[in-house]
């Protein structure tokens, strides 16, 4: 702390001074505010070392609605901890157990159980616990969320209905196993998480159906679409840093003002690391996350400003290229950590993920009409029908081709840093190669104004 303040002077004497000298002063305030921070979290988090492989009792907060898990457990994510002398915990928890019949998002819950430590951003877990429900906290968001699901399972059969739900809220709980199976197969699970690739598409897709009508019509539908998203899908980590990007790429956009996108990728970094550092030392996803910014943010831009053409200006040819791009810059480090991939990937993903925009969209109206109209939803399922079944259908002939996943491949840290040297070089090379510099910066500040984040 003492450090941050010394250099901080020095930072407000030379701020406005473009010089090599500010920016080593920004970068290293910078790392001695984030060290500071790290450090103060850290310590916080240390609490959790005496109570793991220990029984406790504690007092949550649900974040989430459960789900029953494989061992027939309902199963949540819960945060606001606290034990039963009274003191509070950081951060959050996995909880899986019996003992009640349901819980529901912000629902004050008592565990009882053995606590272990938890993986990526997860503090700790307890399995087969004990569960009660003093207090209820029903809220109107959660209870939409519910109805919409309920609708949806009523206007699509199985596996459509859990299906959709992934593509929209990114629940996959009740998806078969076989369906779940060839996804992986064929590089799709990301398709139905809950990620900023979902509300990437929505947006890409919004922006370039109403980019040339009225800027504040589209700037205010594209924000209302936004919202209703992360009222369906909730405000995870990944969208909550998705979210994050859209709004300051479409202010900047509806301002008339250009931006860098590594600058904004790196803000959007910055706080959601001063905000949990965790992120930053064990979260994968949060990785994967910024690394799919970069392809969506910079690669992508930079092939369309320099290919011939226009089919990749069209939704359909953007959102294939923007996965091609996403699916590149993350493919080295998903083999580094969990050394894996599939060999039809990036088939799958210009097959399936073009169609992303049109299938959530008609499951959308799907689910509405299951939940305002279930007797004639079916009627207006039938588009959502065709379209997920297609999806489905792709994802199951290429899976039940031979070969088509490997596993076990070794690729080493040297291995994973050379690989993204050599995309360094590429980048730098398409920027540098363009005739006419400003052209491409026009163009990449337009596709990036319409929204676009991983």
């Amino acid at each position: 702390m003492v450090l941050c303040l010394l250099t901080l002077p020095f930072l407000v004497v030379v701020w406005r001074q473009r010089r090599l000298a500010t920016l080593g002063l920004v970068i290293l305030f910078g790392l001695l505010a984030g060290w500071y921070r790290g450090t103060m979290y850290l310590h916080r988090l240390a609490e959790y070392e005496p109570l793991y492989y220990q029984k406790v009792t504690i007092t949550a907060r649900a974040s989430e609605d459960a789900i029953y898990g494989k061992t027939k457990q309902l199963s949540f994510a819960a945060g606001n901890i606290k034990l039963e002398n009274g003191r509070r915990l950081a951060g959050k928890i996995q909880l899986s157990g019996f003992g009640v019949n349901a819980v529901f998002q912000d629902d004050e819950i008592v565990a009882t159980g053995k606590l272990y430590p938890g993986y990526g951003a997860y503090q700790g877990r307890i399995s087969f616990a004990v569960l009660e429900v003093p207090a209820y906290h029903p809220s109107l968001i959660p209870e939409i969320r519910r109805r919409f699901v309920a609708g949806a399972q009523t206007a699509l059969p199985e596996p459509l209905a859990p299906f959709v739900m992934g593509l929209l809220v990114g629940q996959r709980a009740n998806l078969p196993q076989s369906t779940k199976d060839d996804l992986q197969k064929v590089g799709l699970t990301h398709i139905i998480a809950v990620s900023g690739a979902n509300l990437t598409i929505i947006l890409q897709a919004m922006r370039q159906l109403l980019g040339k009508r009225s800027k504040r019509i589209s700037t205010f539908l594209t924000l209302g679409l936004m919202g209703v998203f992360l009222i369906l899908a909730g405000a995870s980590a990944s969208i909550v840093r998705a979210a994050m990007v859209s709004l300051l790429s479409i202010a900047t956009s509806y301002y008339g003002r250009g931006f860098r996108p590594l600058n904004l990728i790196a803000l959007a970094a910055v706080l959601t690391a001063c905000a949990n550092p965790v992120y930053l030392w064990s979260d994968l996803g949060w990785w994967l996350s910024f690394l799919a910014f970069f392809g969506v943010m910079v690669l992508s831009p930079l092939i369309q400003a320099r290919w011939p053409g226009r089919w990749h200006k069209t939704v359909i040819g953007g959102v294939a290229l923007e996965s091609i791009c996403a699916e590149v810059m993350a493919l080295p480090f998903v083999l580094h950590i969990f050394g894996q991939m599939s060999r039809v990937g990036l088939l799958a993903n210009v097959l399936v993920v073009s169609l992303i925009p049109l299938a959530m969209l008609l499951g959308t109206i799907a689910g509405l009409a299951g939940m305002l109209a279930g007797a004639v939803s079916g009627w207006f399922a039938w588009p959502a029908y065709i379209v997920l079944n297609y999806m489905l259908d792709v994802a199951h002939i290429l899976a039940n081709r031979p070969n088509i996943f490997a596993e076990d491949i070794g690729f080493s840290l040297w291995q994973m840093l050379a690989f993204y040297v050599c995309i360094s070089i590429f980048i730098a090379t398409l920027w540098y190669k363009n005739t006419d510099r400003s052209v491409m910066i026009t163009e990449i500040n337009q596709h990036k104004g319409r929204g676009l984040t991983a």
